[in-house]
C-alpha cells in the first residue's frame, strides 16, 4: 500500500483530517482532548464519600461545601466549619483513601471526627474561593454596621436548614467549630441560631479587631497583618501574593515609613477593608458596634458553647476571654458556657502540644484537651444517647506547674471559686521590683523611631511563616526568651528577688503606669515575664530563660479614651492603666519576677512618631522625633502591676 494512503487510512481512524499543505507537507486539525467533559471518581477502598454541593442562601447566592459522609453513616451529627480559607483544600488529601488522613491540617479535628462518626462539612463563606457572593471582612450581624439583612448568620442558618433537610445520613443535629476567623463564625452563628444549631466551639475566635484581637492592640496598629490583609481582599481565591525582596521584616517597614505609606506602595488603596482601617484608626462605633462579645451580651443564650483560649495565642488573645467575661455572669447555672484555657499558641488545639517553644509542658496537652474535654462535650449534643459530658465549667491548664485544674469560675485557683488577691507590685529604686512601696524616684530611656525595639532577634521573618519555615517559628514567638531586649537602653528592666514560695497568678494583671515623655504621643510596652535560675540541672538550655507570660501594648494618645485620642502634655507624668493578657501562671521558687517597658514593639506593631499627628497612618518622615521616656515611682501613686495572686 502506498504510504500516503496507509497514512490516510490512520488519520481517518484517529478522526484526523489531512489536508494538503504548502511544499506537498501535510498538516492536521487538532487532536481531540482526552479529557472528558465529566469523570467521576471511582474512590476504591475509601471509607467515606466526598459531596460538594453550592447550597442556595435566601438571596439566591450559592455558597461552596464540601460534604464528608463516612461510609455507612446513619443518624450521624454533623460537625460544620465555616472558612474564608478554602473548603476543597481543608476537606481533601488525595494520596489517601481514608477520612482521617483527608482531615488532617488547619482546623480539623480529625481524631475526634473519625472516632465518633460525624458527618464533616466545610463550606466557603460568602465572596471567598468557590462561593458567590460579595466578601466583607468579619461581616458583622444585621443592625451592628451591617444595614442589609444578609449576615453570617443568615448564611449560616440557611446552611443548617438545607443540610438537616439534604443529608439523609444525618441524625438533624448539627455543631459548629472553628479557629480564628472560622472561630468568628462558630461564634457569630450563635446569634439567632437555627433550631438544629445543638453545640458551637469557637477556638481563639477573632470577636474585637481593634481592642485585642488582629488589627490592632489598645490602638497600636498590627502593621505585620498588612500581608494577610492584601491577601485576604485583594481577590476572591486570595491568590495573588505578598511579595517582598527583604530576608528581614524590621527593614521592609522601617524603610517603608508609615502602615499608611507601606499600603499605597502596595496598590492597597483599592482594597475596601484596607480603607476602612485608615478611616477608624480610633475605637469608633465602626468597631464598637460589631464587637461580638458586646453583641453576645445582648443576645438570649441558646446554644452550648465552649470557648478555647490560648495562654500564649500570638493573633487573637483577647477576644474568647472578653466573651466569657461578658456571658459568664448570665450562667450562674453553667448550662450554656463553658471555657478551656490552654498553654497553647493560636491554632495549636490539632497537634501534639507538648511543648511550645523550649518550654515542655509534661503531657500532650492538645490530645488532653480533643479526647477528655471536646470529645465528650461534642458527644452529648451531637450522637444519639450519648451521656452527659462531666466536664467542668472552666478547664484550666497551669503553665509553670504544668497541671489541668477544673474550675467553676474564672478567675479562679480552686473549684470552690478562690477568688485571686490584686497584689501590687512596685517599680523599685535600681531595677527592683517587689511589693514594698518605693521612695520617689524616676527611671529614663529615648524611645527613637529610627531605631525602634524589635519584638523578636532579628531577622524577622513575615507572620505568614510557620514552624517549618524558621527554627524558631513565628507562631510561637509570645515565648521567645526576653534577655536580648533587656540588654537594651531603651528597655527599663525591674526584677524581683529569688522567690522562696511558689506564686500563682490567675486572671488579667493590671498595669499602673505613671510616666512621662518629652513628646506628645507615645507607645507603652509591658512584659510580665517569669526569669528562670542561672542553672537549669534538668535542662541546662534554659538557664537564665526570660519567659513572657504576659505581654501589652498601649498607645499613649487614647489615655483619656478608647474613641478619643488626644495628645499627650509634653513633659508631664500621666497615669496609664491597662490589663495584661489573661495568666494562670505560677512562678516557681528559684526562679524571679520581672517588668519590662519600652515605647516601641517592631515591626509587628507600627512606630509611634512621637509627635502627636492626627492619624498615625499618615504620618510624615518629620514627624518621627526622638523622645525622653520617664517612668515615674511615687509612693503608692507611682507605677506597679497589680497582679491576681492566688494561694
Amino acid at each position: 500500500m502506498h504510504p500516503l494512503l496507509r497514512l490516510g487510512i490512520v488519520a481517518l481512524a484517529a478522526g484526523v483530517v489531512a489536508t494538503p499543505a504548502v511544499g506537498g507537507e501535510k498538516t492536521y486539525k487538532d487532536l481531540p482532548t482526552e479529557i472528558p467533559a465529566r469523570f467521576t471518581p471511582a474512590n476504591p477502598g475509601f471509607d467515606y464519600e466526598r459531596r460538594t454541593i453550592d447550597i442556595p442562601m435566601r438571596d439566591g447566592v450559592k455558597l461552596h461545601t464540601v460534604v464528608l459522609v463516612p461510609k455507612g453513616a446513619t443518624h450521624a451529627g454533623i460537625l460544620l466549619t465555616r472558612t474564608p480559607y478554602g473548603a476543597d483544600g481543608m476537606g481533601h488529601r488525595s494520596d489517601s483513601p481514608h477520612l482521617g488522613p483527608a482531615l488532617r491540617g488547619y482546623d480539623n479535628p480529625a481524631d475526634i471526627i473519625v472516632q465518633d462518626g460525624y458527618i464533616r462539612v466545610i463550606q466557603d463563606i460568602r465572596g471567598k474561593n468557590g462561593s458567590e457572593g460579595d466578601f466583607v471582612m468579619n461581616r458583622p450581624p444585621t443592625g451592628h454596621g451591617n444595614p442589609t439583612s444578609i449576615d453570617e448568620s443568615t448564611d449560616i442558618y440557611d446552611t443548617i436548614d438545607w443540610l438537616v433537610k439534604h443529608v439523609p445520613e444525618s441524625n438533624g443535629k448539627v455543631g459548629i467549630i472553628g479557629i480564628s476567623y472560622d472561630g468568628f463564625e462558630a461564634m457569630i452563628a450563635t446569634i439567632r441560631p437555627h433550631p438544629a444549631l445543638k453545640v458551637a466551639v469557637p477556638i481563639n475566635p477573632m470577636i474585637d479587631g481593634w481592642m485585642g484581637d488582629d488589627w490592632f492592640h489598645r490602638g497600636a496598629f498590627r502593621q505585620q497583618m498588612i500581608p494577610y490583609i492584601y491577601g485576604m481582599v485583594n481577590s476572591r481565591q486570595s491568590n495573588i501574593g505578598w511579595t517582598t525582596g527583604y530576608r528581614d521584616d524590621y527593614d521592609l517597614y522601617l524603610r517603608g515609613g508609615s502602615a499608611g505609606d507601606i499600603g499605597r506602595a502596595y496598590g492597597m488603596e483599592a482594597l475596601g477593608f484596607w480603607q476602612k482601617l485608615l478611616a477608624h484608626p480610633a475605637y469608633d462605633s465602626f468597631w464598637s458596634d460589631q464587637a461580638l462579645d458586646k453583641i453576645a451580651a445582648k443576645e438570649p443564650m441558646t446554644v452550648p458553647t465552649m470557648l478555647v483560649h490560648s495562654l500564649w495565642d500570638q493573633e487573637d488573645n483577647y477576644g474568647d476571654m472578653a466573651v466569657y467575661r461578658a456571658l459568664a455572669p448570665r450562667d450562674p447555672g453553667h448550662e450554656k458556657l463553658w471555657l478551656v484555657l490552654g498553654p497553647w499558641r493560636h491554632a495549636k488545639t490539632w497537634e501534639n502540644a507538648s511543648t511550645i517553644g523550649a518550654i515542655e509542658l509534661g503531657s500532650d496537652t492538645g490530645k488532653t484537651f480533643r479526647q477528655t474535654m471536646l470529645r465528650p462535650f461534642l458527644a452529648q449534643y451531637l450522637k444519639d444517647g450519648a451521656p452527659k459530658a462531666d466536664i467542668a465549667p472552666v478547664n484550666a491548664f497551669v503553665t509553670g506547674e504544668n497541671a489541668w485544674r477544673k474550675l467553676d469560675a474564672w478567675p479562679s485557683s480552686c473549684r470552690a471559686g478562690c477568688a485571686p488577691t490584686m497584689q501590687r507590685w512596685y517599680a523599685e529604686p535600681n531595677g527592683g521590683f517587689g511589693t514594698t512601696v518605693p521612695a520617689q524616684g524616676e527611671d529614663a530611656y529615648v524611645s527613637d523611631p529610627a531605631k525602634p525595639v524589635p519584638y523578636r532577634v532579628r531577622p524577622i521573618q513575615s507572620w505568614s511563616h510557620g514552624v517549618a519555615d524558621r527554627e524558631d517559628s513565628w507562631p510561637e514567638w509570645l515565648v521567645d526568651d526576653q534577655r536580648q531586649f533587656a540588654t537594651r537602653t531603651d528597655v527599663l528592666t525591674y526584677v524581683s528577688p529569688v522567690l522562696e514560695q511558689p506564686l500563682g497568678v490567675s486572671g488579667e494583671p493590671l498595669v499602673h503606669l505613671l510616666a512621662s515623655t518629652s513628646g506628645t504621643d507615645s507607645d507603652w510596652v509591658v512584659k510580665l515575664i517569669d526569669v528562670y535560675p542561672d542553672e537549669v540541672e534538668e535542662k541546662p538550655s534554659m538557664g537564665g530563660y526570660q519567659l513572657p507570660v504576659a505581654m501589652e501594648i498601649f498607645r499613649g494618645r487614647y489615655r483619656e479614651g478608647y474613641d478619643t485620642p488626644k495628645a499627650l502634655e509634653a513633659g508631664k507624668a500621666l497615669p496609664y492603666r491597662f490589663p495584661l493578657p489573661t495568666v494562670n501562671h505560677v512562678f516557681q521558687p528559684g526562679h524571679r519576677v520581672m517588668v519590662q517597658v519600652q515605647s516601641s514593639w517592631f515591626p509587628l506593631y507600627d512606630r509611634n512618631p512621637q509627635t502627636f499627628v492626627p492619624n498615625i497612618f499618615n504620618a510624615k518622615p518629620a514627624d518621627y522625633v526622638k523622645a525622653t521616656q520617664k517612668v515615674v515611682r511615687d509612693g503608692e501613686d507611682g507605677t506597679y502591676v497589680e497582679l491576681p495572686v492566688v494561694r
